[in-house]
C-alpha cells in the first residue's frame, strides 16, 4: 500500500493523519484505509495526464506557478484549513466527471461516509502536488522529467500488489469529461456543516 508515510515521512504522514482523523470526525485506521487508497488514485491519475506531453507541460507550469512545496512546510495550519478550490481544481483535472465515482469507491471500502472522503480528497491534492513541486525544484526536474518521476511511483505502486490499481485504471480509462466538482463540493460542506 502506499501511505502519506511514504510521501513525508513517517513522522510527519502520521501528523497528518492524526489531524485528519481529528478533522473529520473519524478513527485513525478508516482514515488510513481512504488515505492509502485515494493516494494512488491521485499520483496514477497525475502519472495518466503526465503521459502526454501536453499533459506533462501543464504539470510542469502549475507546479512551478502554484505548488513549490510550500505547503509541506505548514502542513498542520493547512490540514486544519484547506484551500477547497485549489483541491478541488486538482481533483476536476485529474478525474474529471469520474470524482463522485473515485469517492464512493473510497468510502465503500475505508468505512468512512461519502462527505469525509471527499473532504478527505480535497485536502490530500494540494498536498500531493506540494510534494510534487519539491521533488521538482530538488530535482531540477522539467515536463519530461516530472513525468517519468510519476511513471515511476506508477510503476512501484503497481508492484507492491495494491489490489486498487486495476481499478484505478479502469477509472482513468473513462471518459473523464463533464465535471461533478460541484458533487465533491457538497459532499464535503455538507458533512463539515453538520459537524460544525
Amino acid at each position: 500500500m502506499f501511505s502519506l508515510e511514504d510521501l513525508l515521512g513517517q513522522q510527519k504522514g502520521n501528523e497528518v493523519v492524526n489531524q485528519m482523523s481529528n478533522t473529520l470526525g473519524a478513527n485513525n485506521n478508516e482514515v488510513s484505509s481512504a488515505i492509502q487508497m485515494a493516494l494512488p488514485m491521485i499520483l496514477s491519475g497525475l502519472a495518466s495526464n503526465a503521459a502526454q506531453p501536453q499533459g506533462a507541460q501543464s504539470l510542469n507550469q502549475t507546479l512551478q506557478q502554484k505548488h513549490n512545496g510550500d505547503v509541506l512546510n505548514n502542513l498542520d495550519s493547512y490540514v486544519a484549513n484547506p484551500n477547497s478550490d485549489d483541491g478541488l481544481g486538482i481533483l476536476g483535472h485529474i478525474f474529471g466527471s469520474q470524482q463522485g465515482a473515485v469517492a464512493q469507491q473510497v468510502s465503500q471500502s475505508s468505512g468512512l461516509n461519502i462527505g469525509q472522503v471527499a473532504q478527505l480528497l480535497i485536502t490530500l491534492a494540494p498536498i500531493v502536488m506540494g510534494f510534487l513541486g519539491k521533488k521538482q525544484q530538488q530535482q531540477g526536474l522539467d515536463a519530461d522529467g516530472l513525468s517519468s518521476l510519476l511513471q515511476g511511483q506508477q510503476q512501484q505502486m503497481q508492484s507492491s500488489g495494491n489490489p486498487m490499481m486495476d481499478m484505478i485504471s479502469g477509472f482513468l480509462d473513462k471518459d473523464k469529461d463533464g465535471s461533478a466538482m460541484d458533487d465533491l463540493a457538497t459532499m464535503a460542506s455538507n458533512y463539515m456543516q453538520k459537524r460544525g
